[in-house]
């Protein structure tokens, strides 16, 4: 219960406060290519209900019909808009919508697409989905260049399977036995440092 009245708290004060932000950002989105200004996607939630996760556009419209569902290197499908969303992290903001309705915490495992969240060992996905999904998670701070990692590989969706995803589902796995309030927190901190530097 502190943990939900946490993320209620705090979203919605962030929205309030990032409000004029956020119209300027779906603007721009509006104004560079036409389209929606959210990208809505299928993503795993806790206990494994499915839910449209909330996020500002960054690439043109239908772009998961031309690629991959991960970005890999300089992927043409961002948008120059796109890029600098993505750069600060700034397309992940709508999803403090996805708190308010409970879908999301703020400090979580990240959710995944069913299709990847298929590649979860048995025993680690029966764990990690026993919690709600978060917008970020020390994997997120982590993995915040994971796009450039990527675009290093030959077979870019295979080395998410197979090289970073068990590194992420480490840390999902830490995060659900050691959480706290606390943890969260600097979790926060951490994620607001990386972001600033």
């Amino acid at each position: 219960m502190p943990k939900r009245l946490f993320d209620l708290f705090f979203a919605g004060v962030g929205l309030c406060i990032l409000s004029p932000l956020l119209l300027v950002l779906a603007l721009a989105i509006r104004v560079e290519s036409p389209g929606p200004v959210f990208f809505r996607q299928e993503r795993v939630g806790q206990f494994g209900r499915t839910f449209r996760i909330h996020k500002f556009r960054t690439m043109v419209v239908n772009a998961e019909r031309r690629g991959l569902q991960i970005t890999v290197g300089a992927d043409q499908r961002v948008t120059r808009v796109g890029g600098f969303l993505r750069k600060y992290k700034l397309d992940e903001l709508p999803q403090l919508l996805d708190v308010l309705k409970g879908d999301m915490s703020l400090v979580g495992p990240r959710p995944e697409v069913p299709r990847y969240v298929a590649c979860y060992p048995e025993g680690v996905r029966e764990a990690v989905l026993s919690v709600r999904p978060g917008i970020t998670d020390r994997a997120s701070i982590e993995f915040k260049d994971e796009n450039i990692i990527l675009g290093r590989a030959v077979d870019a969706e295979r080395a998410y399977i197979e090289e970073v995803l068990p590194i992420k589902l480490r840390f999902y796995s830490e995060y659900v036995r050691d959480r706290s309030l606390w943890g969260d927190i600097k979790i926060i901190l951490a994620t607001l440092t990386a972001l600033i530097r």
